[in-house]
C-alpha cells in the first residue's frame, strides 16, 4: 500500500481486498491526507487478530509520533509493527525480496517527501514443451532451462538453452511521484532507473496551466508537467491524480498533459489499472 490517508478501510473493503495480504505500508510525506489513516488500519488489524508483521515505510521524522500512536490506541496488538524510517534526500534501494524491489524517489513538497519505484526482477524462462520432447530433454531438467542453462544430451551434443526455452516476461515498473513541484531532471533519472522495464508512472497533477503559479507556490505540478515527466522517463503510460478541488471536470488537465504525452490517463476512486 502507498499513503494511507483517511478512508482507506472504506476503499480496501469497496476493493474486496484482504486486509491480511497487506504486508507492508509506503508513506510518501506527513501531510495528513497521506498518513492519517494509518493508525485506525493498525487497530482493526488488531482486532481482527491479525499475527503477521506489519511494515511501515515513513519519513524518518514520523518515528517518534508513529511510536506514541501505537503507545495510545495500539498497546496490545498480537503482531509486530516494524517502522522502517525513510531518508527521503536520497535515492536508495529501501525493500527487495525475491520477485521485486523498492527504491526512494526524492521529492520537491512543502515538507519531506519521497516517491516510490517498484520494479520486478528478471523471471524464469519459459519452457517449450515440444522441443524438451523432440530433444529428449528429462523433465528433472526443467528447473535448469528455467534457469538458462544448456542441456547436454547423452552423446554429448549441446542443445542452446533459447532452443528448448523462450524469454521470460518483460519487466515492468511502477513509479509513484506524489506530492511535488515539478522536477525536470525526475524523468531523466527514472529512465536511468528503469533500463530494462516498462514503466508506468503516477505523478500528481494537482493544476492546469491556468493555475500554474498556484503549483509553484504551493509545490506541486500541472498535468503538463507531469506528461513532460513521463515522457523524459519514456515511460509507457501516465496515470494522473491528486487533482485540485477547483475543477469541476478533470478533462482539462487530462488534455494538457496528452498535448505532451498522448499515454496519459485520469485517475479515480476505485480504478484499477492493469500493468
Amino acid at each position: 500500500m502507498i499513503d494511507c490517508g483517511e478512508g482507506t478501510q472504506t476503499q480496501v473493503r469497496r476493493s474486496k481486498t484482504s486486509f491480511s495480504k497487506l504486508y507492508a505500508v509506503f508513506i510518501t510525506h506527513l501531510h495528513g491526507d497521506h498518513v492519517l489513516g494509518l493508525i485506525g488500519m493498525i487497530s482493526t488489524f488488531g482486532l481482527q487478530g491479525r499475527t503477521a508483521p506489519l511494515h511501515v515505510y515513513a519519513p524518518e521524522a514520523y518515528g517518534k509520533l508513529f511510536q506514541m500512536e501505537l503507545d495510545m490506541f495500539c498497546s496490545n496488538l498480537d503482531f509486530p509493527v516494524v517502522f522502517h524510517p525513510v531518508d527521503t534526500s536520497r535515492q536508495a534501494l529501501i525493500y527487495e525480496d525475491r520477485s521485486i524491489t523498492v527504491e526512494t524517489i526524492p521529492l520537491h513538497h512543502r515538507m519531506p517527501c519521497a516517491g516510490y519505484l517498484f520494479k520486478e526482477k528478471p523471471g524464469a524462462r519459459h519452457i517449450n514443451p515440444e522441443m524438451m520432447q523432440f530433444h529428449n530433454v528429462p523433465r528433472s531438467q526443467v528447473d535448469n532451462l528455467r534457469a538458462g542453462l544448456d542441456w547436454v544430451n547423452e552423446e554429448g551434443e549441446t542443445i542452446p538453452n533459447d532452443v528448448l526455452t523462450t524469454p521470460p516476461d518483460s519487466l515492468r515498473a511502477y513509479a509513484y511521484c506524489s506530492d511535488t513541484s515539478y522536477l525536470p531532471r525526475l524523468g531523466h533519472l527514472l529512465k536511468e532507473l528503469t533500463p530494462d522495464h516498462r514503466l508506468t508512472l503516477y505523478h500528481e497533477s494537482t493544476y492546469g496551466e491556468d493555475m500554474h503559479a498556484k503549483a509553484e507556490k504551493y509545490l506541486h505540478s500541472t498535468a503538463r508537467e507531469a506528461a513532460l515527466t513521463a515522457r523524459d522517463a519514456e515511460a509507457e503510460h501516465l496515470l494522473l491524480g491528486h487533482y485540485s478541488q477547483r475543477y469541476d471536470d478533470e478533462t482539462v488537465l487530462l488534455r494538457e498533459a496528452q498535448q505532451v504525452f498522448p499515454d496519459s490517463s485520469l485517475t479515480s476512486e476505485g480504478m484499477t489499472i492493469k500493468i
